[in-house]
């Protein structure tokens, strides 16, 4: 390989790398709709109660830098909603459970019904914004 084909293969990895870092970053704390499923059995979280109208399952570890914020955000929407808990898995001793729920960053947020089926997948740091407009759309679908 000459040089110049060098040059222009590390300059292509380079855009790649780019392009697939900025497609992350955009895909972070957005919500993403979920088919629906069977209901998650609370025991398979640590025998956790669901809430009536919804539940936000936040799954961190314990060396997650975003986890907190995430925490004090769910924290505050549930309890500004009635019906509605915030329930904190954590994942660092339990990864049979990030297998089960195809986990692969945390935080991960799951906003399950009131039947404790999942209907959003929220990946990454998110806004308060984000988590209300999922909560508004899931008691209006119900």
């Amino acid at each position: 390989m000459t040089l110049v084909g060098a040059l222009i293969a590390v300059a292509v990895l380079l855009a790649g790398a780019v392009i697939g870092g900025v497609l992350f970053q955009r895909s972070q704390g957005r919500a993403h709709h979920t088919a629906e499923r069977a209901p998650v059995d609370p025991v398979r979280l640590g025998d956790v109660e669901f809430g009536r109208s919804a539940t936000l399952v936040q799954f961190s570890t314990e060396m997650c830098a975003k986890c907190p914020g995430v925490r004090r955000t769910l924290t505050a929407v549930a309890d500004a909603h009635d019906g509605v808990r915030h329930v904190d898995v954590d994942l660092t001793h339990r990864p049979d459970i990030a297998r089960d729920f195809g986990i692969l960053q945390t935080p991960t947020t799951l906003i399950l019904d009131g039947r404790g089926v999942i209907r959003t997948r929220l990946g990454g740091a998110l806004r308060r914004d984000v988590v209300e407009t999922e909560l508004v759309r899931l008691t209006e679908a119900a």
